[in-house]
């Protein structure tokens, strides 16, 4: 994997639905208007309701997999371990398609049998110059 270092990989486009951000501010407990009340929404400058940012960080999972980067061999779980840098750009629109473009920055081992994977991670918008989001995130690969 440290051969891989640089590489990068993007997913898919993905959807990000209204009933995405609804089940989200469920979840979260966040139902702040600009996310859950489509009439609200519509009179502040984003026009519409806009996912949480923390929604369009936690799609990382999700597209990483769809992005085909290559698995991790012999790799028995992987846990967050935390950002070292998070930036929300710009606001993602329900409605909008958004990918993760993933670049690897680091892979190492910390300790025998405990790896740690540090990449970045942006959330683009299609048709967007701007990305939603840009983050340096770490996890912890053990095999």
């Amino acid at each position: 994997m440290a051969e891989s270092i640089g590489a990068e990989h993007v997913s898919d486009w993905v959807e990000v639905t209204q009933a995405m951000i609804d089940q989200f501010a469920e979840a979260t407990g966040d139902h702040q208007f600009i996310h859950v009340d489509p009439e609200r929404a519509a009179q502040t400058p984003f026009g519409g309701t806009i996912a949480h940012g923390f929604l369009s960080l936690s799609l990382m999972p999700m597209l990483a997999a769809k992005s085909g980067a290559p698995s991790i061999e012999g790799a028995k779980m992987g846990v967050n371990y935390g950002g070292n840098k998070v930036r929300f750009m710009q606001p993602v629109r329900s409605g909008s398609r958004v990918r993760g473009r993933f670049r690897l920055r680091k892979f190492v081992e910390r300790k025998p049998g405990v790896w740690e994977r540090v990449q970045e991670y942006t959330l683009e918008i299609e048709g967007e110059a701007k990305p939603a989001l840009v983050a340096e995130w770490i996890a912890l690969i053990y095999v």
